[in-house]
């Protein structure tokens, strides 16, 4: 399905999961919506069951499902090509809003990607960091907003990570330190699954990726800022909070059914601020990020990052320029982003 007259495209990345599909059901059950087009990415996209039931109910709201493989550079350049390609013959309008949704938590049980980097580090922030550097050609010049989906794992000395016990350790504290340290972080060597047996250890490689793509949102807007093709467009970030979703999947029956089925959704009931969100109020303040004009956010809400839907400072650590300039190079190398594959200026 192709549409021409839409106001502009909406990408949701990981659309077949739990937060993914509760995002994409907030887009086909708002009439405000329906005037834009849908572009789903998802694994396999002749298999995405929740994907196509949520979509099933909407007849109105112009969309497709595209495969993408985010620990597969090749498959993240495939996907990106494909869409400037649409948005350059004007098959499909600009991009509106590039949400980077998909999320990966091993629990312990490691795997690496064929590129040899570490699954969560890849599928959290590094196939995310080139797509979106591919797909900036394409986006809305004007009014082109893209939202990051963080955590608050991403800052060891978030108080919601106490419990955990994951960064009492000085040497998980900060993350990343140098240029050594970061490769550890990407090739699966920090905190890795044989050096802590524990969900720990998947918990640490989770937050460190995150920890990335929340220095991405601000090293990023730092260089459209100065970019005159891009100096309208927004990023921004929003920590959905913990939600019962697929992200626990790799988990222990321990937190997969009992903590995450039982325990916390009966919180919901019984508190007036539980720890467990559900995840269609995730997903409305990922879209309010991502479209809402008002006096919290602006009329151009530029690297603001967001607890659902209250404002918060991410860490000290995702502030440091240097680290961030850091990341950003090291992410050029490992992605080996070439002149000409980004419209941004400041790229390398």
């Amino acid at each position: 399905m192709e549409s021409t007259t839409a106001k502009g495209t909406i990408i949701v990345t990981g659309a077949n999961g739990g937060l993914g599909s509760a995002i994409t059901k907030e887009i086909v059950s708002k009439p405000e919506f329906s005037a834009y087009y849908g572009l789903y990415l998802v694994r396999d996209a002749a298999y995405a069951p929740a994907l196509d039931s949520v979509l099933a109910t909407s007849s109105k709201h112009p969309h497709e499902a595209l495969s993408i493989d985010l620990t597969d550079l090749d498959s993240v350049r495939k996907a990106a090509e494909a869409i400037n390609l649409r948005v350059s013959e004007g098959k499909i309008p600009q991009i509106r809003a590039l949400v980077l949704n998909a999320g990966f938590q091993d629990f312990g049980k490691q795997t690496w990607t064929k590129d040899g980097f570490d699954t969560t580090f890849s599928v959290n922030y590094l196939g995310h960091w080139l797509l979106t550097l591919l797909l900036l050609k394409s986006i809305d010049r004007d009014a082109g907003r893209i939202v990051i989906v963080g955590s608050q794992a991403h800052d060891p000395n978030d108080k919601r990570n106490d419990s955990s016990k994951a960064f009492i350790d000085d040497k998980y504290n900060p993350m990343i330190r140098d240029k050594d340290n970061f490769e550890a972080i990407a090739k699966g060597k920090w905190s890795s699954a044989i050096e802590d047996t524990t969900w720990r250890s998947g918990f640490r490689r989770y937050g460190a990726a995150k920890l990335c793509l929340t220095m991405m949102m601000h090293e990023l807007q730092h260089r459209m800022n100065t970019d005159p093709q891009l100096k309208s467009v927004c990023i921004l970030g929003v920590d959905p909070g913990a939600m019962s979703t697929g992200l626990q999947r790799h988990a222990s029956w321990f937190i997969r059914v009992l903590l995450f089925q039982i325990v916390l959704p009966l919180t919901l009931l019984l508190m007036s601020k539980p720890p467990l969100r559900p995840t269609q109020k995730s997903a409305s303040h990922i879209l309010q990020a991502a479209f809402d004009s008002n006096e919290v956010l602006g009329q151009y809400p530029k690297d603001l990052y967001f607890n659902g839907d209250e404002p918060l400072e991410t860490s000290e650590e995702s502030r440091d320029a240097q680290k961030r300039e850091l990341v950003w190079k090291e992410s050029v190398r490992y992605t080996q982003l070439k002149e000409g594959e980004t419209v941004l200026a400041a790229w390398e």
